[in-house]
């Protein structure tokens, strides 16, 4: 293992011959292919680009500063989005600075918000009703410093959120206003993890474009300035078209990619940067089973790709050079078990007990929350034998 660094970040092991192997660490361990993350990563800030608005990548699905370190290379931190306020105190810590909390906010979490400002950290909050703006404004008030506040527009009846059109958003807008604290609206087109289709994709970006825009120029109608219009989702980030009116663009699954974004057709099975190396322990060739020692505890319990055209049940299985084996799937786990079967009830392979393997999960943000950090390989250097571990990167605390 290696030593932890001022911090609390795990330093890094420099690959050499004497470097561990994917046949080193204990199983049940997650891994990171560095070449498919950065693929990934410049392909959607190229699209950002493109369409000509600022990036925002959400990093909940890693929590990880040397993961976030590939959105911006060296460059000063990237604005990133999070999901609690112990990822927001982590990558502050990190040196991040322009923070949204993507979370309904509530009163006993302002203090944590309020110092996290006072460090001189940009902490945007969320919130959708007018008892949540009271609760900012009054913080705000005797704090005496502004709390930045984002009001969440429910595009597609997924979540929380107001609709664009609420009676109610004006008078949420002026209560933030008054206090200084009104930052603009943001919306998550959650109901586009079910858009089957390119073409459905599309439309829940667009839909998901309008709605926010909508949301601020009502605003703005009513003398409210409005300086931040946030949209994103992974799937619609990858199939807007035209951000007219937007300044962000948010998505965080994009650096990893998993078996549900590969069903939607957002990426390729290729892509997939995040796996778990699990061993093969045992056999029931009566049952047509491969028994290995990664059950739900590593690979969580998420059955994402159940509802789409084909279920890969809790991943799909390749060897430890990321190779497909034709036709096996982790069909089954309990905690600590996880279970291959064939599809159509094909012949099992050769797998004899201590054969490593590596599971592509369905949700790499559930999978990812699993473990305490990555074992990080390159896929664009191939090697002979077990893939090398360059680095284990660490995990942020509050995970």
């Amino acid at each position: 293992m290696n030593p932890v660094s001022p911090g609390g970040r795990l330093a890094q092991t420099p690959a050499s011959a004497s470097a561990p192997t994917l046949s080193d660490p204990d199983t049940p361990f997650a891994v990171v292919d560095v070449h498919k993350a950065r693929r990934n990563v410049e392909r959607l800030a190229a699209r950002a680009d493109r369409l000509g608005v600022g990036l925002r990548p959400h990093v909940k699905t890693a929590k990880s500063l040397d993961v976030a370190a590939l959105l911006h290379e060296g460059d000063s931190p990237c604005p990133v989005t999070v999901s609690t306020l112990a990822e927001a105190e982590a990558f502050a810590d990190g040196g991040y600075t322009d923070i949204t909390y993507a979370v309904g906010i509530d009163p006993h979490k302002l203090p944590r918000v309020v110092a996290l400002l006072r460090r001189g950290v940009t902490l945007r909050v969320l919130l959708d009703s007018a008892e949540q703006a009271e609760f900012v404004a009054e913080s705000s008030r005797r704090a005496g410093l502004a709390v930045p506040a984002q009001i969440e527009i429910d595009c597609d009846g997924h979540r929380g959120g107001l609709r664009p059109d609420a009676p109610g958003l004006p008078e949420i807008g002026r209560i933030l206003h008054e206090a200084g604290c009104l930052d603009g609206v943001l919306t998550h087109a959650g109901e586009s993890y079910f858009a089957h289709t390119a073409e459905e994709q599309h439309l829940a970006a667009r839909n998901e474009r309008d709605s926010a825009v909508a949301a601020a120029e009502r605003l703005r109608a009513a003398g409210l300035p409005v300086s931040t219009v946030s949209v994103g989702s992974t799937p619609t980030a990858h199939a807007a078209e035209d951000l007219t009116g937007v300044t962000e663009l948010r998505a965080g699954n994009y650096v990893f990619f998993d078996l549900v974004m590969a069903g939607l057709g957002v990426c390729r099975i290729e892509d997939l940067a995040l796996s778990v190396v699990v061993t093969v322990i045992g056999h029931r060739p009566e049952f047509g089973w491969i028994l290995t020692d990664g059950g739900w505890m590593a690979m969580s319990r998420d059955r994402g790709t159940a509802a789409q055209a084909q279920d890969q049940g809790y991943g799909l299985v390749t060897d430890l050079d990321g190779n497909l084996v034709q036709d096996l799937v982790m069909t089954a786990a309990s905690q600590e078990h996880g279970t291959l079967t064939v599809r159509d009830g094909t012949h099992l392979p050769d797998l004899p007990i201590g054969t490593r393997l590596r599971i592509l999960p369905n949700h790499a943000c559930a999978t990812a929350s699993q473990h305490h950090g990555y074992h990080v390989v390159d896929g664009s250097r191939p090697t002979a034998g077990a893939p090398v571990v360059q680095a284990f990167w660490g995990r942020v605390s509050g995970w």
